[in-house]
């Protein structure tokens, strides 16, 4: 896959967006980031579930993401996401010419799309229906409460209509039972611009972390490299 020329190493920036309750110490999160520092590039992890995780919503989620990249990126900037946080990247790159690569672990594409599915063990409809759900914040390891307004507000941006020219590297376990396999596979296929690992994981993907570490290492360095 033809990578971009992008500036010198040290002017690229790596963000990291984690998903649904999780956080900033998502193991995935901070082996990757360990892994990209003998490239010399900074990454960051915002807290999306901060100010307020009861209050969250994709569009807030969006403005922290490009509030990071304001302060913290010099040059261009490459997005990795999980899950919730991979569709939050897409969007994010669709809106910011700034990001010249994106690197997707389970990408939640369909979200807000589904009102016959779940979210965790709660159903769509009876969390609208409520206008809030109990959910378990795996990061905190306790109860927390989200409001209807995160689901009503992803509505507002569909994954199918994004156009990126940029690459994109997307890892999907066979196995997920939280995205549906089949859904990123439709959506890679329409897009040449996409390269897709189907591996023989779950939603996690701790089973496949060394492959998926190793090949975005090569994915941000060879970016890095490609320079005339």
């Amino acid at each position: 896959m033809p990578l971009p020329p992008w500036l010198p190493h040290h002017a690229v920036t790596v963000f990291y967006l984690h998903g649904f309750a999780s956080s900033p110490e998502s193991s995935k999160a901070v082996t990757l980031m360990r892994a990209l520092e003998p490239l010399g590039v900074a990454t960051h992890i915002p807290d999306l579930n901060q100010p307020s995780f009861r209050a969250l919503t994709i569009t807030r989620m969006l403005e922290q993401v490009r509030a990071a990249i304001d302060r913290a990126a010099a040059g261009p900037v490459v997005l990795i996401g999980s899950s919730l946080g991979a569709f939050v990247a897409l969007h994010a790159a669709a809106a910011d010419t700034r990001v010249k690569g994106l690197v997707l672990l389970a990408p939640a594409l369909d979200f807000g799309g589904d009102d016959e599915g779940k979210l965790g063990h709660v159903r769509i409809a009876d969390w609208k229906a409520a206008g809030s759900a109990e959910i378990f914040h795996y990061a905190w390891n306790r109860p927390e409460t989200i409001n209807w307004a995160l689901y009503e507000d992803a509505r507002r941006y569909d994954a199918s209509a994004v156009s990126l020219t940029i690459p994109v590297l997307i890892f999907q376990g066979t196995r997920d039972t939280v995205v549906t396999p089949a859904v990123v596979e439709r959506w890679a296929a329409r897009r040449a611009n996409v390269t897709l690992h189907m591996v023989e994981d779950d939603h996690q993907l701790h089973a496949s972390l060394g492959r998926i570490v190793r090949e975005t290492v090569t994915f941000v360095a060879s970016g890095i490299n490609a320079l005339p």
